[in-house]
């Protein structure tokens, strides 16, 4: 390719001034309108007899397709091919090294292969090491191990098995195919190797769960270069093992931004957001990349003050523009914190930048105006959807739920139906969690039954909903025989509702052999102590009330404060019960004092202007 290259250069300087003009013209082309006229010039002027004009009017069709991936991702492609096809004389290797990559480039892989087929058959096209490395290319990402196999032996057959480039892309082939005994023969062939060599064969040890042979052959190298230690780096993140990738990333000689990207990731993934914040700040430069991983980290580990935080500084501190990745990340923390005004932000900026055609945007949004309590503005952004997705259909089946509109749920949940979207178990959930919230026990014990239907297996999630759904509308035996009948052992959540549906109905032998059941999975739970301390209170059982009081003191179980968060003026304000601390502490006191004496009836003059 490179001596293909050298020969298309030495041509270009006998060129005519028109067709440099033409080759400046297919270079500076960013629209299909633009080849076509470009096309046409060429025909008026006769300049497709010009070998390499006509490479580059092939390869710039391919190019435009991934630029305009809103129209028909393939036309670009499609139209090369025809003019490709109708050429005369098509042996020209670098024209079909060409025409075979821009298949590849646009996953047309059977293309790819077909083509080189026909062109051995009925022309006089002869393959080189380019045209071995795309195929194998294109059999590793379509699986065609028939297909590879029968490159393989052609390459062998014209000299190319043991050529550099060819053989890299062949072993890399085995090894994606999880053929690692072919891929190693392969390896230990080669005269020459490059550290992609070396790499294409770790990759796929790592990918075969193979650690120690990746591991091996990993120190064996003598020219490591970034992207070998990038992927023995994502192997131990993808297993766990931080340790041994911080002790790797310590190791390298030059981080490139992959590999911070890579660790940050890991450390997030397990909840080490220290260190992946320490790691953050230290990086040297920042990419787009390394800001959605961060921000998503905090949303991960629920901390989504912290991602709107990180969010705002990314906004005034670089020229980085947000993507589809950012938004996705950053819409659950707005809709967690309810921060709907920085919300309406967000949409603004998605509409603005046509970002809200992609689903994953669409449903992000739905998502955030429901839990936002704007269920009307999720349903405004849902019918406004080019494409819907099942997630789509089930942001909003959940956000009619949680807002506790249950009929507008099942409504929305009939319709999914009736358009051929296949319900998940995240739909049923959803479902579920509708009758739930409005007590409509006979429609859940309903769509919990027609699971089976639709595909699917109640998970423990399912039958946690369940259990909830008849806790609250006091059908304890039932709820109780469910929980014995399960295929699951019941967890801390559902024992833990079901001791609250125990409270609600004064059942305390119930609660008491929900509370020794939870302790056993669950122990320190201290809501449950809680409910069963103020269960007995309700009874006026006052000696079990204060022993379960003193079984709290001696254990240390202390009440998790609660917490809540208001947006004012485009801020997001968090409050933290007897937090006294607070800067606001005496405004916040008096105000609710008064608040509590206005509640008991008492007259009082509310200070809502006390601003000190």
């Amino acid at each position: 390719m490179q001596f293909q290259l050298m020969r298309v250069n030495q041509q270009q300087s006998l060129w005519s001034p028109i067709e440099r003009k033409c080759l400046f013209l297919l270079q500076q082309s960013k629209t299909r309108a633009n080849l076509l006229q470009i096309h046409a010039f060429m025909l008026r002027n006769a300049l497709e007899i010009n070998l390499n004009l006509f490479t580059k009017f092939i390869t710039a069709c391919s190019s435009i397709d991934l630029l305009a991936p809103h129209y028909d991702p393939l036309a670009g492609v499609v139209y090369a091919r025809r003019m490709f096809d109708h050429r005369p004389h098509r042996d020209d290797s670098f024209l079909c090294n060409s025409m075979i990559k821009a298949h590849l480039g646009m996953r047309q892989f059977t293309e790819s292969f077909t083509l080189y087929r026909d062109l051995r058959r009925n022309t006089s096209f002869t393959p080189d090491s380019f045209t071995f490395s795309v195929l194998a290319k294109s059999c590793a990402l379509d699986m065609a191990i028939w297909e590879g196999q029968e490159i393989h032996s052609h390459a062998l057959e014209i000299g190319f098995g043991l050529d550099l480039y060819a053989a890299t892309a062949l072993v890399d082939m085995y090894a994606k195919f999880g053929k690692m005994d072919c891929a190693r023969k392969l390896f230990d062939e080669m005269i020459e190797r490059s550290p992609v060599s070396w790499t294409a064969l770790i990759g796929g040890y790592v990918r075969s769960g193979d650690m120690d042979n990746a591991g091996k052959l990993f120190d064996q190298m003598t020219e490591k270069d970034s992207a070998a230690f990038n992927t023995m780096l994502d192997a131990y993140v993808k297993l766990g093992d931080m340790c041994s990738a911080r002790k790797l990333l310590d190791e390298m000689p030059e981080r490139s931004l992959v590999s911070w990207t890579i660790m940050i990731y890991g450390y997030c993934r397990y909840g080490n957001l220290d260190s992946a914040r320490s790691l953050f700040n230290a990086m040297p430069e920042k990419n787009l990349v390394s800001w959605n991983s961060m921000i998503s980290g905090y949303c991960q580990n629920k901390q989504p003050y912290e991602a709107l935080k990180l969010f705002h500084e990314m906004q005034s501190t670089t020229s980085l523009e947000p993507d589809k990745v950012t938004l996705v990340s950053i819409l659950p923390a707005i809709a967690d914190l309810g921060a709907l005004d920085f919300g309406g932000w967000v949409h603004r900026f998605i509409q603005r930048k046509k970002l809200d055609r992609a689903a994953n945007v669409g449903t992000a949004l739905i998502d955030m105006y429901a839990k936002c309590g704007e269920i009307v503005k999720a349903k405004g952004v849902f019918d406004n959807m080019p494409e819907k997705e099942t997630a789509s259909w089930n942001a909003l089946i959940n956000g009619f739920a949680i807002n506790g509109r249950a009929k507008e749920a099942l409504e929305v949940f009939m319709e999914m139906n009736h358009k051929g979207f296949k319900p998940n178990e995240i739909t049923m959930m959803g479902v579920l969690s509708a009758c739930n919230h409005s007590g409509l026990v006979e429609e859940g014990k309903r769509w919990f039954k027609a699971m089976e239907g639709f595909g699917l297996t109640p998970e423990i999630k399912h039958y946690g909903c369940m259990v909830d759904l008849l806790g609250r509308a006091g059908c304890l035996e039932e709820a109780e025989k469910l929980m014995e009948s399960m295929p699951y052992e019941a967890n801390g959540i559902i024992l833990s509702s079901f001791l609250f549906a125990c409270g609600q109905c004064k059942d305390a032998d119930r609660a008491e052999r929900a509370l020794k059941m939870a302790n056993k999975v669950e122990e320190g739970n201290d809501g449950n102590y809680v409910m069963l301390r103020n269960l007995y209170a309700k009874e006026k059982r006052w000696k079990e009330a204060d022993e379960v009081k003193d079984i709290m003191r001696r254990n240390g179980f202390k009440k998790e404060a609660g917490c809540s968060s208001i947006e004012v003026d485009s801020r997001v304000w968090e409050f933290v019960a007897g937090d006294i601390a607070n800067p606001k502490w005496e405004a916040i006191r008096s105000v609710l004092a008064q608040l509590r004496a206005h509640m008991k009836g008492q007259d009082c003059i509310l200070l809502l202007s006390y601003s000190s």
